[in-house]
Protein backbone atom coordinates (compact mmCIF):
# COMPACT_ATOMS: atom_id res chain seq x y z
CA UNK A 1 0.00 0.00 0.00
CA UNK A 2 2.38 2.59 1.01
CA UNK A 3 4.50 1.60 -2.60
CA UNK A 4 1.30 2.55 -4.23
CA UNK A 5 0.88 5.66 -2.45
CA UNK A 6 4.58 6.56 -3.04
CA UNK A 7 4.02 6.17 -6.95
CA UNK A 8 0.86 8.47 -6.92
CA UNK A 9 3.00 11.31 -4.83
CA UNK A 10 5.47 11.00 -7.10
CA UNK A 11 2.98 10.97 -10.21
CA UNK A 12 1.34 14.40 -8.77
CA UNK A 13 4.85 15.79 -8.54
CA UNK A 14 5.93 15.05 -11.74
CA UNK A 15 2.41 16.42 -12.87
CA UNK A 16 3.30 19.99 -11.82
CA UNK A 17 6.60 19.66 -12.91
CA UNK A 18 5.29 18.72 -16.67
CA UNK A 19 2.54 21.81 -16.00
CA UNK A 20 5.32 24.10 -15.12
CA UNK A 21 7.29 22.64 -17.68
CA UNK A 22 4.31 22.91 -19.96
CA UNK A 23 3.43 26.40 -19.78
CA UNK A 24 7.31 27.77 -19.88
CA UNK A 25 8.80 25.54 -22.59
CA UNK A 26 5.94 24.19 -24.15
CA UNK A 27 7.04 20.79 -23.16
CA UNK A 28 6.14 18.55 -20.51
CA UNK A 29 4.45 15.25 -21.66
CA UNK A 30 7.46 13.00 -22.77
CA UNK A 31 10.35 14.81 -21.57
CA UNK A 32 9.52 15.37 -17.85
CA UNK A 33 7.12 12.35 -17.52
CA UNK A 34 7.97 9.52 -19.05
CA UNK A 35 11.72 9.45 -17.45
CA UNK A 36 10.23 10.10 -13.93
CA UNK A 37 7.70 7.50 -14.39
CA UNK A 38 10.05 5.17 -15.05
CA UNK A 39 12.93 6.00 -12.88
CA UNK A 40 11.22 7.39 -9.60
CA UNK A 41 7.52 5.96 -10.10
CA UNK A 42 8.55 2.36 -11.05
CA UNK A 43 6.48 2.27 -14.01
CA UNK A 44 7.62 0.57 -17.44
CA UNK A 45 8.69 2.42 -20.23
CA UNK A 46 5.47 1.19 -21.72
CA UNK A 47 3.17 2.01 -19.36
CA UNK A 48 5.36 5.34 -18.99
CA UNK A 49 4.59 6.47 -22.64
CA UNK A 50 1.35 5.46 -22.34
CA UNK A 51 0.26 7.48 -18.87
CA UNK A 52 2.03 10.65 -20.13
CA UNK A 53 0.07 10.53 -23.62
CA UNK A 54 -3.09 10.36 -20.58
CA UNK A 55 -1.68 13.51 -18.88
CA UNK A 56 -0.76 15.55 -21.99
CA UNK A 57 -4.60 16.40 -22.99
CA UNK A 58 -5.42 17.46 -19.63
CA UNK A 59 -1.81 19.65 -19.47
CA UNK A 60 -2.12 20.65 -23.03
CA UNK A 61 -5.56 21.92 -22.95
CA UNK A 62 -4.70 24.08 -19.43
CA UNK A 63 -2.04 25.47 -21.63
CA UNK A 64 -3.84 26.67 -24.53
CA UNK A 65 -6.73 28.48 -22.75
CA UNK A 66 -4.06 30.27 -20.64
CA UNK A 67 -2.39 31.08 -23.60
CA UNK A 68 -5.80 32.09 -25.65
CA UNK A 69 -6.99 34.35 -22.95
CA UNK A 70 -3.58 35.87 -23.26
CA UNK A 71 -4.17 36.39 -27.12
CA UNK A 72 -1.06 34.10 -27.91
CA UNK A 73 -2.78 31.43 -29.61
CA UNK A 74 -2.66 31.14 -33.48
CA UNK A 75 -5.94 28.94 -33.87
CA UNK A 76 -5.13 27.23 -37.32
CA UNK A 77 -2.08 25.96 -36.79
CA UNK A 78 -3.26 24.44 -33.39
CA UNK A 79 -5.91 23.05 -35.42
CA UNK A 80 -3.57 21.68 -38.12
CA UNK A 81 -1.18 20.45 -35.28
CA UNK A 82 -4.12 18.58 -33.21
CA UNK A 83 -5.87 17.36 -36.41
CA UNK A 84 -2.51 15.25 -37.48
CA UNK A 85 -1.57 13.97 -34.37
CA UNK A 86 -5.17 12.75 -33.58
CA UNK A 87 -4.38 10.97 -37.10
CA UNK A 88 -1.17 9.97 -35.86
CA UNK A 89 -1.51 8.96 -32.38
CA UNK A 90 -3.10 5.71 -32.94
CA UNK A 91 -0.52 4.36 -35.64
CA UNK A 92 2.72 5.50 -33.16
CA UNK A 93 1.02 3.39 -30.21
CA UNK A 94 0.95 0.51 -31.90
CA UNK A 95 4.21 0.87 -32.77
CA UNK A 96 5.38 1.61 -29.15
CA UNK A 97 2.95 -1.12 -28.23
CA UNK A 98 5.22 -3.58 -30.46
CA UNK A 99 8.66 -2.25 -29.74
CA UNK A 100 10.63 -4.38 -26.76
CA UNK A 101 11.06 -2.49 -23.77
CA UNK A 102 14.96 -2.10 -23.88
CA UNK A 103 14.01 -0.56 -28.11
CA UNK A 104 11.85 1.65 -26.91
CA UNK A 105 14.11 3.25 -24.17
CA UNK A 106 17.10 3.56 -26.38
CA UNK A 107 14.56 5.27 -28.74
CA UNK A 108 13.48 7.19 -26.27
CA UNK A 109 16.95 8.38 -25.29
CA UNK A 110 18.66 8.99 -28.55
CA UNK A 111 15.24 11.15 -29.32
CA UNK A 112 15.62 13.28 -26.49
CA UNK A 113 19.93 13.58 -26.54
CA UNK A 114 19.48 14.64 -30.52
CA UNK A 115 16.66 17.30 -29.80
CA UNK A 116 18.67 18.51 -27.02
CA UNK A 117 21.41 18.90 -28.79
CA UNK A 118 19.98 20.40 -31.88
CA UNK A 119 18.32 23.04 -29.70
CA UNK A 120 21.95 23.80 -28.05
CA UNK A 121 23.89 23.89 -31.14
CA UNK A 122 21.10 24.36 -34.62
Amino acid sequence: MMERRAAYLVSAGAGLLAGLMSGALGVGGGVVLVPVLVLAAGLSQHQAHATSLAAVVPIAAAGAVTFAWDGSLELAPALALATGAVLGAPLGARVMASLPERSLKAIFGVLMVGIGTYMVWP
